[in-house]
């Protein structure tokens, strides 16, 4: 059996991303041993967050995604905020340009 998740962020809020940092280890804890995909997907003003400054945040997406997690950024939204590829965190998947929400997993919002 596999095991799949989708997080979603849409707020520029730390502690809202941090929460969902929360939730993805817990996953992970939950499935010693399993098979799961886990996906963070941030459009909208969250795509902010995936930047060097936030750098407690890296640190911990870091570790999740030496575990498994994939985080996903909405290109339109990083086009909307002027971003590009080399303002964000190394791992940051930015290739979709329609929402990120339209592949599987199914989206559990944040």
């Amino acid at each position: 059996m596999s095991y799949d998740l989708c997080l979603h962020v849409d707020a520029n809020d730390p502690a809202v991303l941090a929460f969902a940092f929360v939730n993805a280890r817990n996953y992970m804890n939950g499935l010693p041993g399993k098979e799961f995909e886990l996906v963070l997907v941030a459009n909208g003003p969250a795509v902010k967050l995936f930047v060097p400054a936030q750098a407690e945040l890296q640190k911990t997406a870091e570790e999740l995604m030496a575990r498994g997690l994939k985080l996903r950024l909405c290109k339109n939204a990083l086009d909307a905020n002027k971003m590009t590829a080399a303002d964000l965190w190394p791992g940051c998947d930015t290739r979709y340009s329609m929402s990120p929400l339209l592949e599987r997993p199914k989206p559990v919002h944040m």
